[in-house]
């Protein structure tokens, strides 16, 4: 990642990329509020996230490294088009994008960024099987089927605890994971306008605007209303407390929202309007 506030040799080559397209900046190894404009201008007329930060489609598309759009990519015209529809400016949405998400809603192996909640998952065993075969299958894998929370390995290894758990039962496993860009519970799928867990499952897979979709969905819902409420005014601790629950000051969510905020709107003046 090459973003504001970086020197160095990555951010010259940056520098001539940019330039090679027309940019016109000085190429002195700083990464300043001109390279700043530079980046934003060309990830936007690439529909590019014009968030600023130069990652590796970024480079990839600067380079001319083919293909330069990957499908499942989050685009600019996605994050415009949830600013559109939940009624908020393009950087609320980037700032909840940048604070909220993961830096990819997949993982190495193509597959969904997830976190399996094992204590979700005795829960939800034991509304559709019963408590007796719920802790049958807490004493057989207490790492995947647990009163309590725990058992996390990280990474790629959350998706594979997760097939696993879907060996056991399908339904209730895909609804203890959070998935994608937005982590989303698979228990929240009918608040992301999905019929079942099985159609958020399949989403959750096909793309990160997909992933986008589901949380715009999930925001506008008439339940979450002072949520919405609470974006739209840049309440960012009513918004924070409400979307990642009552210990969100542990991680300073409201603060990082804040911030990311502050300087989408000040240092990207472009994207201030939808």
């Amino acid at each position: 990642m090459i973003k504001l506030g970086q020197r160095g040799a990555a951010v010259i080559e940056l520098q001539n990329l940019l330039n090679r397209d027309g940019a016109g900046i000085a190429t002195d190894g700083i990464f300043g509020k001109d390279t700043l404009q530079a980046v934003l201008a060309y990830q936007a007329k690439n529909g590019l996230v014009a968030d600023g930060i130069v990652g590796d489609q970024t480079l990839n598309t600067l380079r001319g490294v083919a293909p330069t759009q990957d499908r499942k990519t989050l685009s600019h015209s996605d994050i415009i088009e949830a600013a559109e529809t939940l009624g908020v400016t393009v950087p609320a949405v980037l700032s909840v994008t940048e604070v909220e998400a993961r830096k990819s809603g997949f993982d190495r192996n193509g597959n969904p960024v997830v976190l399996f909640e094992r204590h979700v998952f005795y829960r939800q065993l034991s509304k559709i099987k019963g408590a007796t075969f719920a802790e049958q299958i807490a004493q057989s894998y207490p790492n995947l089927c647990n009163p309590k929370p725990g058992g996390y390995l990280g990474g790629a290894a959350e998706y594979a605890r997760l097939q696993t758990a879907i060996d056991i039962h399908a339904q209730a496993a895909k609804m203890s994971a959070s998935y994608g860009l937005f982590q989303l519970m698979g228990f929240n799928h009918a608040l992301c306008e999905f019929a079942d867990v099985e159609a958020f499952y399949d989403a959750m897979h096909d793309s990160e605007s997909q992933q986008l979709r589901a949380f715009v969905h999930f925001v506008r819902r008439k339940e979450n209303a002072p949520m919405l409420k609470a974006l739209k005014a840049k309440d960012w601790a009513g918004f924070a407390k409400m979307y990642n629950g009552p210990n969100y000051q542990i991680n300073d969510y409201d603060t990082k929202l804040a911030a990311a905020y502050r300087r989408y709107q000040v240092a990207y003046p472009e994207l201030k309007t939808a």
